[in-house]
C-alpha cells in the first residue's frame, strides 16, 4: 500500500511540475497574456491613426475647402481680393 501512495505522489508532483514550470505553464500563459494586451493597445492606437489619415485623405480628395486650408496654413496662399497683414509680436 505504501508503494502505491508513493507512486501516486510522484505522478502528482510530475503533473504539477508541468503545470507550473513546463511548456504551456501558468507563468508562460501570463507572460503571453500581458504581451497580447500590449499588442492590442498598440494596434488600437495605430488603427485610430490610420482612421484619421483615411478621413484626411478622403477630405482632400472630395473637398476643396481642405485643400484651400492646407494651402493657406502651409504655403501661405492669399486670394486675389484679400489683403495680407503680417503681425509681429514683441518679446
Amino acid at each position: 500500500m505504501n508503494y502505491i501512495i508513493t507512486i501516486l505522489l510522484i505522478l502528482l508532483i510530475a503533473l504539477q511540475y508541468d503545470l507550473w514550470v513546463g511548456k504551456g505553464s501558468i507563468v508562460e500563459v501570463r507572460k503571453l497574456e500581458s504581451a497580447l494586451e500590449l499588442q492590442s493597445n498598440e494596434n488600437k492606437q495605430l488603427k485610430e491613426r490610420n482612421d484619421a489619415l483615411k478621413a484626411e485623405v478622403l477630405d482632400l480628395k472630395n473637398g476643396l475647402e481642405a485643400i484651400e486650408e492646407r494651402a493657406r496654413t502651409e504655403l501661405g496662399m492669399i486670394k486675389d481680393d484679400e489683403t495680407f497683414f503680417h503681425v509681429i509680436e514683441k518679446k
